[in-house]
């Protein structure tokens, strides 16, 4: 059956009168994933002329993007040399991220291998990168590389969200970290966390939602602590599966206590004696 005129008319106005202009979605994962590379992983030719190259196409293809969105020229190179004016920066931030997991995690052997295979360090790269572009105030493109890593990874860090120094993912699966979270230096986060919000209603949307996490704080899988006026208190240890709506001493240990029984098998409950 072919598509009616009325249709294809009313997808074209749509296009037109769209807010913002429509990026190319490969090209933008494409340059996240090349700029992952140059910056930590080895390449054929390492000179330092090859890289002054690569940095410049890099520059070129974020032009593209940003000009996409913004339609001046002007502001665009405004904002392409902003970001990489800050790039040693967001790139020393990221070696002490790395370093965080071959510290803490013992299954790490050396950075190599955090460069080349944990999801939690480039799911941390992509949240860095995008939220130089959010603090930057360029629509839709931090939002469209946030969930690249969001899609890849199972790790989904709202790029408005703040988080500093030594920040360490542990597995990384499942973590959802919300636009207004905050968080401090040296904090370690596990598999399955949620940082959320209370109140998920539109009138809130530029009200603090989601919680602050001090300095030195670990949390364990599973657990969801939400609200904006929520605190978890510096060196506290948040135990897997706890629910927190409201504010952590620093210093604390919560946990979740369950009751276990380990029994003989011969016999089940009926209630357990199915079959899927």
């Amino acid at each position: 059956m072919a598509i009616s005129d009325q249709l294809t008319e009313r997808i074209h106005q749509t296009k037109q009168n769209n807010t913002h202009g429509f990026f190319d979605k490969i090209k933008t994962k494409k340059w996240v994933k090349d700029l992952y590379e140059t910056l930590f992983l080895p390449q054929d030719d390492n000179t330092e002329d090859q890289l002054k190259r690569n940095f410049e196409a890099f520059q070129e293809t974020l032009s593209d993007l940003i000009n996409t969105v913004t339609g001046d020229k002007i502001i665009t190179e405004k904002q392409v040399d902003r970001f990489f004016e800050a790039l040693p920066q967001l790139y020393d931030q990221l070696v002490l991220d790395a370093k965080s997991i071959l510290e803490f995690d013992p299954a790490a052997d050396s950075l190599e291998e955090v460069y080349l295979a944990y999801p939690g360090f480039f799911a941390t790269y992509v949240y860095r990168i995008s939220h130089q572009l959010w603090s930057q105030e360029v629509k839709i493109l931090p939002r469209v590389i946030s969930e690249y890593a969001h899609s890849k990874t199972g790790i989904d860090i709202h790029p408005g969200a703040t988080i500093g120094k030594s920040f360490f993912i542990d597995h990384g699966t499942g973590i959802v970290i919300g636009e207004t979270t905050v968080i401090g230096n040296n904090v370690k986060i596990y598999q399955g966390v949620t940082l959320g919000a209370l109140n998920v209603s539109k009138e809130k949307a530029h009200q603090k939602r989601h919680p602050n996490i001090e300095d030195d704080v670990i949390i364990y899988s599973g657990a969801t602590i939400l609200g904006g006026e929520t605190t978890i208190g510096r060196e506290s240890i948040i135990g897997g599966n706890v629910w927190i709506t409201q504010d952590v001493p620093a210093n604390s240990l919560v946990y979740h206590k369950s009751e276990i029984k380990i029994k003989d098998n011969s016999s089940l409950p009926e209630s357990l004696t199915f079959v899927i």
